[in-house]
């Protein structure tokens, strides 16, 4: 569930939902997300009971897997817990968004790496270190903001002078060698070629664009998803705090 979009992955059937984050669509249609905040829960919930609800079993309580901004994750993690309550889930797990992407790139996560994730209204640069998030930076902007205030070279500006930061802020050798390998690049942001210009222009780094970069946050999390269905504890018995919701 992005500011700007909401896409939905479901097993066997892939990508069923691309549409506007909004609570009802047409001219007076509320954006419940805003700048990567849950701003309206209960308009969430009612968003994924209308694009879900004659998509998904009624009698089967599915598992969820939810990407979420690495910053202020835990906000926006539990608001998107309550919101998801509304499918009557048999469990719901939570991705980092950039870890997400990594996933959907298939990346060796032995190795450090940075993931670049340009959205519609919020911008995170996240330093990976064995799979963990060892340092995380966000601005608020995103390609929604190049109809007004800012440009292509304000948003790669800004992802520069995060990178920076963090590279004077380690103390080990994580962010140069993540850098040296190459920024893995996602979201919306990736598709636009003035974006990626200023970019290749300002960063002293190999910068690779993922497959598909607008959707490569609900790909990763599908893998994840996939992968967590074939794990063990997936077939055993709901847990009781799971099954009293």
């Amino acid at each position: 569930m992005g500011s700007d979009r909401t896409r939905i992955w479901i097993a066997g059937r892939g990508v069923v939902v691309d549409v506007p984050t909004v609570t009802l669509p047409g001219a007076d249609a509320v954006h419940p997300i805003q700048r990567g905040t849950i701003v309206d829960t209960p308009g969430c919930a009612r968003m994924l009971q209308r694009l879900l609800a004659d998509r998904l079993p009624r009698l089967t309580r599915p598992m969820v897997i939810v990407t979420a901004p690495v910053l202020d994750g835990v906000a926006y993690r539990t608001q998107a817990r309550a919101a998801i309550d509304v499918l009557r889930p048999r469990t719901v797990l939570t991705v980092p968004s950039a870890r997400a992407v990594a996933a959907a790139a298939g990346a060796d996560l032995s190795r450090p790496l940075i993931v670049v994730d340009i959205g519609a209204h919020l911008t995170e640069a996240v330093l990976l270190g064995d799979g963990d998030i060892t340092d995380a930076r966000r601005t608020a902007l995103g390609t929604s903001d190049l109809k007004g205030p800012a440009t292509a070279e304000e948003i790669a500006e800004a992802v520069a002078a995060m990178l920076t930061a963090m590279l004077r802020q380690d103390r080990t050798s994580l962010t140069v060698d993540a850098l040296h390998r190459g920024i893995l690049l996602a979201g919306g942001g990736a598709l636009r070629p003035e974006i990626t210009y200023h970019l290749t222009g300002r960063l002293h780094a190999p910068l690779r664009v993922v497959p598909a970069p607008h959707t490569a946050a609900v790909r990763g999390a599908a893998r994840l998803l996939q992968a967590a269905h074939t794990h063990p504890s997936a077939s055993g018995p709901v847990p009781p705090a799971v099954r009293s919701r």
